[in-house]
C-alpha cells in the first residue's frame, strides 16, 4: 500500500503540490489526471525520491520512505520516454536493477526471461535497444521497471506518442501485467480512456 500524506512541494517559494494526501490500496492502480503544469510528474518524482519535498510523508507497506534515498524506496518508475539504455541489449536493459541486488545469475537470467515472456518479447532478448519500434520500447521499460519487484510502481504517461493501434494493445497489455504481478501503482495520464480502463480509481489534480 501506498500513502502520501499531506504532501507539499515548491520551487524558490513557488508552491507546486500543497497538502495533498491520498492512498493506493495493494494491487490497485490510481490514476493522476489533471492539466499541464499542474504537477502530476512533479509528485511522482517526489515518491520516487527524485524530488525532495518540503513537508508530508510517503508511506510504503507501512514504512516511512520519507528520507529513504530513491534506491532503497523500493519504488520503479516509468517515465514518458522510457529512458532505456542504448549502449544494452534488451537483456542487459532489463537485468540492469537486478545487478544491483543480491542475485545470481541465474536468478537474474530466470527473472528477465520470465518478465519479456509476460510482455511478449522474449524472441527479442538479444535486440539492440536501436532495433525497436516504439512499442516494444515502452514494453521493454516495463519489464526493467517491474524486475527488482517493486513494492510500487509509477508510470508517468507511459502511453503517450504511439500510434492508436499500438496504444489500444499496449494499454491492454500493461493491465495485464499489473494484475499479473499484483503490483500497486500510479499512473499519470492526460488520456480519459487510459485512466478509466487501467486504474480502479481517479484522482483528479487542479491547478491553484
Amino acid at each position: 500500500m501506498l500513502s502520501v500524506n499531506d504532501l507539499s512541494v515548491g520551487y524558490d517559494d513557488s508552491a507546486v503540490i500543497s497538502d495533498l494526501s491520498f492512498s493506493v490500496a495493494n494491487g490497485e492502480t490510481l490514476a493522476i489526471t489533471g492539466p499541464s503544469g499542474v504537477g502530476k510528474s512533479t509528485l511522482l518524482h517526489s515518491i520516487c525520491g527524485l524530488i525532495r519535498i518540503q513537508t508530508g510523508s510517503i508511506v510504503v507497506d507501512g514504512s516511512d520512505v520519507t528520507r529513504l534515498p530513491t534506491h532503497q524506496r523500493g519504488i520503479g518508475l516509468v517515465s514518458q520516454t522510457g529512458d532505456l539504455f542504448p549502449t544494452m541489449n534488451v537483456f542487459d536493459n532489463v537485468q540492469f536493477g537486478l545487478r544491483q541486488l543480491n542475485t545470481t545469475k541465474k536468478q537474474r537470467s530466470e527473472r528477465v526471461s520470465e518478465l519479456l515472456d509476460m510482455v511478449g518479447l522474449l524472441h527479442l532478448s538479444r535486440r539492440d535497444i536501436a532495433g525497436l519500434s516504439g512499442g516494444e520500447a515502452r514494453r521493454i521499460a516495463l519489464a526493467r521497471a517491474l524486475a527488482p519487484s517493486p513494492r510500487v510502481l509509477l508510470l508517468d504517461e507511459p502511453l503517450t506518442g504511439l500510434d492508436p493501434e499500438t496504444h489500444a494493445t499496449l494499454m491492454a497489455d500493461v493491465i495485464h501485467v499489473l494484475k499479473e504481478t499484483s503490483t500497486t501503482a500510479l499512473l499519470v495520464t492526460h488520456n480519459a480512456v487510459e485512466a478509466h480502463n487501467m486504474a480502479h480509481h481517479i484522482l483528479p489534480m487542479t491547478t491553484k
